[in-house]
């Protein structure tokens, strides 16, 4: 495994569905906590959304290990945030075979 340098704090967002007051819900996001990461590039490229252009950025975020269940493990459906960036978390799996970390591939969309 490449040397890790977790130099990078960013925090673990849950979705969160909360009443809109007219019988509905909106989805807001939860912080859980900070995790220290090393963020890599994977690759980018660009997409559509209805009447928007998209770019779309590939990461490989690598975090300390947590057992199954913990709410300190990210799981897909999951975001980290760095201030206004958000990049949502696509797949969780160990990156070493003690389980000393985890690696994230993470995707950020940004309107270009």
């Amino acid at each position: 495994m490449r040397d890790v340098a977790l130099t990078r704090p960013l925090v673990l967002e849950a979705p969160f569905g909360a009443a809109d007051g007219a019988g509905g819900h909106v989805e807001t996001w939860e912080a859980l906590g900070v995790l220290w990461a090393d963020v890599r590039l994977r690759g980018g490229g660009d997409g559509q959304a209805p009447g928007i252009a998209l770019g779309r950025t590939r990461l490989r975020i690598t975090v300390r290990g947590a057992p199954q269940g913990s709410p300190r493990r990210p799981v897909p459906g999951q975001r980290f945030r760095d201030g206004a960036r958000a990049f949502r978390i696509d797949a969780v799996s160990e990156a070493d075979p003690a389980g000393r970390y985890l690696t994230c591939l993470a995707e950020e969309e940004v309107a270009a």
